[in-house]
């Protein structure tokens, strides 16, 4: 009688992908490098894109470079001429780069964003619709909304108190009219 041979136990070697110019649904893997390629729906341990796009990644370091990507959900974000919708991350870093919004426990940001929420954020020349923390530094930033317990350097911040009274005023004033307006012209008698 023959005995199988026993197969040697599996080493734990890391899954590497590599993806050049390829257009793919899923990838699951333990790193994952992608160039010119898309994807659905990454999940990885790392993942590294240069000059591709994903709907949906999670992983525990994402790095973006001229590339795009719908959701991130990762331990660190890094962007570098990139951009994403909506980023979750423990650690967020953005250089020249667009974002729709960022929730973070410390994200630095050059760039454009919407929205930065975060524990601690540090906006270096860049546009911010809203910035929300505890600690927050600015270096020639220029923010809509800003709300920090400590805010630290020079920020230029486009909605004051008195613009958002206006503002407040001119909406309410408006809304008023066009109510008025609107029983006026089909209000029942």
């Amino acid at each position: 009688m023959v005995e199988p041979e026993e197969t040697p136990e599996l080493v734990d070697q890391p899954q590497t992908t590599d993806i050049l110019q390829v257009d793919a649904q899923t990838i699951n893997a333990q790193l994952v490098r992608m160039r010119q390629s898309s994807a659905g729906e990454v999940a990885a341990d790392e993942v590294s894109m240069q000059q591709s796009a994903a709907g949906r990644m999670s992983a525990d370091k994402v790095t973006l470079h001229q590339s795009a990507a719908g959701f991130i959900k990762a331990d660190h974000v890094s962007l570098n001429q990139a951009s994403a919708g909506l980023v979750n991350a423990g650690e967020f870093l953005s250089q020249e780069s667009s974002t729709g919004f960022v929730r973070a426990q410390k994200a630095s940001v050059s760039g454009y964003t919407g929205a930065v929420l975060a524990g601690s954020a540090d906006i270096q020349h860049g546009l911010v619709g809203l910035v929300a923390g505890r600690d927050v530094h600015l270096e020639e930033a220029r923010t809509v909304f800003l709300l920090a317990r400590t805010v630290y350097g020079n920020v230029t911040t486009l909605m004051d108190k008195r613009s958002a009274l206006i503002a407040g005023l001119v909406g309410g004033l408006f809304a008023g009219l066009m109510l008025l307006l609107g029983r006026m012209l089909f209000g029942r008698k």
